[in-house]
């Protein structure tokens, strides 16, 4: 990084995983008006107010549930994070009445234990804990999916969870949104469980990997965590669909929204940047959307210009 007020430069510390200057510099200067424009007409990127997004994520669902199940066919989905906005997405349903019973979820990742070991459902912090708390219990018994249908990676099911999607015709819809190293689920760009060059790497399936620092910190931030920063309170390690299966998808929603409990301060301004208009690299694992069918949205916040803001401290 170079600053135009001095002569002062330095290189980003060797634990980032990208640490390209010259592309860092071009990105960190992409102004909130130009961030929708994209060389791949496929790869759209649309700015919404913040206070929309999560309404359109919700209904978005909501709709393709609704129009795959009033045509009688099944529909395959990979889910993101669970947090209790699902509970709006079961409401919706259960309000149009809308039969579920070819509905097929499965949760794009779990978190695991230094052993590899992936947390059971039973943990009140994992992912299949919440999906099934605030989604599927909270569907009326006489619309819900049957428990089958409702998928989450497992030690068991680990080495096919990627077959048991593609037996089912592959996913018709993969949502996501990057994380604080621009990994996508927790294909994380430094995970040695990820190695390989591009084409090696879009073939990957899932399997259980090692968390980068940066996503421990991230997570440490996240209401079940407390929000506290406690670092030692998010597990070292997950399990998580591959690019194969992104790859795969039939379309992909990504969303860019993160921020500080709602201030202006997120880690996610500058990833967004990187994730949208770098270069395409396992080194910045949603990288790869820019290649494929993907609809993006991104909040005004995130959105807004990266500068400096003299009157802030944290």
């Amino acid at each position: 990084m170079k600053s135009s007020r001095s002569s002062f430069s330095f290189s980003p510390a060797g634990f980032i995983p990208f640490r390209d200057r010259k592309v860092l510099d071009r990105v960190r200067r992409i102004k909130k008006e130009d961030i929708t424009k994209h060389r791949n007409p496929d790869f759209r990127i649309t700015v919404v107010p913040g206070a929309d997004l999560e309404h359109l994520w919700i209904t978005d669902m909501f709709f393709r549930i609704q129009t795959a199940m009033a045509a009688d066919r099944p529909y395959v989905m990979i889910m993101p994070n669970p947090w209790p906005g699902y509970a709006k997405l079961a409401a919706m349903l259960n309000r149009a009445r809308v039969n579920c019973r070819r509905l097929h979820t499965f949760n794009m990742d779990e978190y695991a234990n230094e052993h590899g070991e992936i947390a059971p459902e039973t943990w009140e912090l994992g992912f299949m804990h919440a999906f099934k708390k605030y989604f599927w219990s909270e569907l009326d018994p006489k619309l819900r999916p049957s428990e089958r249908n409702i998928q989450g990676p497992t030690d068991r099911n680990i080495g096919v969870y990627g077959k048991m999607i593609a037996d089912l015709g592959g996913a018709d819809i993969c949502y996501s949104g990057p994380g604080w190293t621009g990994h996508l689920a927790f294909i994380e760009p430094d995970a040695p469980e990820f190695a390989g060059s591009l084409e090696e790497w879009k073939q990957m399936g899932p399997r259980v990997c090692t968390l980068s620092p940066f996503t421990i910190a991230q997570n440490s931030l996240h209401g079940s965590f407390g929000m506290s920063g406690d670092l030692c309170a998010v597990p070292p390690k997950a399990a998580t669909i591959g690019p194969a299966e992104v790859i795969a998808a039939k379309h992909r929603i990504d969303m860019h929204a993160i921020t500080i409990d709602g201030s202006f301060a997120s880690w996610q301004r500058l990833t967004t940047r990187l994730v949208l208009h770098g270069p395409v690299t396992p080194r910045v694992p949603e990288s790869i959307l820019q290649t494929l069918r993907t609809d993006v949205w991104v909040s005004e916040a995130i959105a807004e210009n990266i500068e400096p803001r003299w009157d802030k401290g944290y």
